[in-house]
């Protein structure tokens, strides 16, 4: 590929591309009144930070691929812990290292009981969210040898002392917000359907699920195990960055999921069709979005520009779980107005196509999880994703402390004024 030319006035350079992207570096040998020629990104919508090879999505033909797996396969044929796998490894398990990998991970599901003081330390009404967080970072205090990250077999450990712990942390941050004790893990359940245990269990001494409701949360599992660099990995990579622990490095992740514009999408659609309200008002709303009147949730996205591959996963789940849990209204709302913005001109110009969240969270009601759930559910099945890229980041010879450039926009130099005469 030919290099990118670059002439300012008597400068000029030559910067090679590779794979598609210039070294940033190499601008900064082009001077400018302010230095190096930099380029500005908010948002970091064209910036490679990293090198991965993890996950591989292409926004335009809608395809999302965990190491070169498409997304759709790993959700028909894979467990949740077979793509945990696939992840932090690289290849998929044979059957006995699949087996390994769950005893490891599942032997690492119980928590302190100090963890458990740490949770219930905050008001009842306390967001999950804020309770898994700190109790994610307070894993290091209890672990101080996750510290030593540099040691592989360290991080290794910790890796499935977190993934086994999750699930725990999250069923304690709701069995806590509605004044009942905490649920032990049984070793008699696999890891999602000892999840809903923990969620839901009351005076059985073993509760189990539908099999269908276990299935299709272990699809949302899969489908939230990884997606990029999005703002929550990114905040894992960047603390690691730094040389910290795997526990802290998440808790970061969770501090960004937690942010409405990130993980409470599915939410907000629910809200959207709730105030929609019924089958005939449809038409009301969607000409009011047309007129800058309300937003149409769970439409489009950062990447996608096509209809994304892990709403058309889901939408093979909520049949399941509707035949188990009965039929909500809301489904036929959404439905309809999928079928509308799939055909309308002004949404398919925009390139308006169902995301994920769309039908998540109407799962996640059937399941009888309450809203401020959703995005603790969220953070589950990320966790094997930033394991993933935090061993990526910490092991990447190229990476250094992340330090951004900023283009400083403030006052010129000025004369420090006495207290007195100002």
């Amino acid at each position: 590929m030919a290099d990118l030319h670059i002439s300012m006035g008597d400068v000029t350079a030559d910067l090679p591309i590779s794979e598609g992207t210039v070294r940033a570096t190499g601008l900064s040998a082009i001077p400018t009144e302010r230095g190096g020629l930099t380029s500005y990104d908010p948002g970091f919508v064209n910036t490679a930070a990293c090198r991965s090879s993890i996950t591989y999505i292409d926004g335009e033909a809608g395809i999302l691929e965990h190491r070169g797996y498409p997304i759709e396969e790993l959700a028909e044929h894979s467990t949740f812990l077979e793509v945990a796998y696939l992840l932090i490894n690289g290849e998929l398990p044979t059957a006995s290292e699949l087996e390994s990998w769950d005893y490891q991970v599942n032997r690492h599901r119980l928590v302190h009981e100090n963890v458990y003081d740490i949770i219930n330390s905050f008001r009842y009404d306390a967001h999950p969210m804020a309770k898994l967080m700190a109790s994610v970072a307070s894993l290091m205090t209890f672990y101080p040898s996750s510290r030593k990250i540099a040691d592989p077999e360290s991080r290794v450990l910790n890796s499935f002392r977190l993934l086994g712990k999750m699930p725990t942390l999250a069923a304690a941050t709701y069995r806590q917000s509605i004044g009942r004790h905490a649920v032990y893990p049984s070793d008699e359940l696999g890891y999602v359907e000892n999840f809903l245990a923990m969620l839901f269990q009351s005076q059985q001494r073993v509760w189990r699920a539908d099999p269908r409701l276990v299935r299709a949360l272990e699809i949302l599992f899969i489908l939230h195990a990884d997606h990029e660099q999005n703002c929550s990995t990114t905040a894992v990579r960047t603390v690691a960055s730094s040389g910290n622990d795997l526990y802290t490095s998440c808790g970061a992740g969770i501090g960004a999921l937690f942010g409405p514009l990130h993980g409470g999408a599915n939410e907000a659609v629910l809200k959207m069709l709730r105030e929609i309200g019924s089958l005939d008002r449809v038409p009301e709303f969607i000409e009011g979005v047309k007129n800058g009147k309300g937003r149409l949730m769970g439409f489009g996205h950062r990447v996608y520009k096509n209809y994304d591959p892990r709403a058309k996963v889901i939408k093979k789940a909520v049949d399941d779980v509707f035949e188990v849990r009965g039929m909500n209204p809301l489904l036929k709302i959404a439905v309809e107005l999928e079928r509308i913005a799939l055909n309308d001109e002004y949404f398919v110009k925009r390139k308006l196509y169902p995301n994920v969240d769309f039908y998540s969270g109407l799962i996640y009601e059937a399941l009888n999880f309450p809203t401020e759930m959703f995005t603790v559910l969220f953070a589950v099945p990320r966790t094997a994703g930033w394991i993933a890229h935090w061993q990526e980041q910490l092991t990447d010879p190229d990476q250094r402390i992340i330090r951004p450039k900023q283009i400083y926009s403030g006052s010129e130099r000025r004369t420090y004024v006495p207290l007195e005469d100002r």
